[in-house]
């Protein structure tokens, strides 16, 4: 029999949870149950898992044998242990289909803008390039403008680099052959090792950072939303003058966007590098 492993967090139902008059008490214990078999790859034992929710095996056997009859768990008899069942697959499939970037992105955007004073955008990748899906404008006379719709290229934008630093090797490699690096001002990075020693300073601090590189008098900073295995879904930037993004704003705004982009990544059920 296969050794089930034991996950670290417990999944117990709180006393706050089991006080409160609104919750349907096997319904709260049925989900801690899926939830802390998801914990575990390999599938758990009836004893550990009712010992970790806390409930009586025969309690935890009635309701493991209501989700399977539903297909949410399934049991393996030769092996003697429960694992999480294909009906919830399904509905993880269905949140992933329904979950929209921007609308969730857009409480966070309006945030940044009034932190920072500057304008937020949020870009999506595509083809191997940045493009702009959203923006929140900043109320300062001089602001950065994007257009929603607008493409530029990921190795010479914050966001795009926000977004390389995360791929896999692979298609960063493949966007470069695409793509190649081509010069938008003196300051544009462009060279493969150049863009490497970046990438690896923007993974070190959770933002990237476009000082001039697209457009001369501009700075950009940006972090990425990431998905569930850690892979770029999109990047939030904020932008603005060179004049009112100096040296000292870049950390700031730098911590500020990375918080947004972590809040937005938790909210899409990825996994956030905080």
């Amino acid at each position: 029999m296969a050794a089930a492993r034991r996950p670290s967090r417990r999944a117990a139902t709180t006393p706050a949870a089991a006080r409160d008059p609104s919750r349907v008490q096997s319904l709260t214990r049925a989900l801690s149950l899926l939830d802390t078999l998801a914990e575990t790859a390999d599938g758990m034992t009836l004893s550990d898992a009712a010992q970790i929710v806390g409930l009586a095996p025969s309690t935890a056997h009635r309701l493991l044998t209501t989700l399977e009859s539903q297909r949410y768990v399934r049991f393996v008899a030769s092996e003697g242990l429960w694992q999480v069942g294909v009906q919830a697959f399904v509905v993880g499939q269905a949140f992933r289909r329904s979950r929209d970037v921007v609308t969730l992105a857009r409480p966070q955007m309006r945030h940044l803008m009034e932190e920072s004073g500057e304008t937020v955008n949020l870009y999506l990748e595509e083809g191997g390039e940045a493009v702009c899906m959203a923006q929140v404008e900043s109320r300062q006379m001089m602001r950065a403008i994007a257009r929603p719709g607008g493409r530029v290229k990921l190795h010479c934008s914050g966001a795009g680099k926000a977004m390389l630093a995360f791929m896999p090797a692979s298609d960063v490699a493949r966007i470069l052959q695409t793509h190649g690096l081509p010069r938008a001002t003196e300051r544009t990075i462009d060279t493969p090792q150049k863009l490497k020693i970046d990438l690896e300073r923007v993974r070190q601090r959770g933002f990237a950072v476009d000082d001039e590189e697209h457009a001369v008098g501009l700075r950009c900073v940006a972090a990425p939303i990431l998905d569930e295995e850690g892979r770029p879904l999109a990047a939030l930037s904020i932008s603005g003058p060179l004049a009112r993004i100096d040296e000292t704003a870049i950390g700031v705004m730098g911590g500020h966007v990375r918080r947004a982009a972590s809040a937005v990544t938790e909210q899409m059920g990825g996994r956030s590098r905080d």
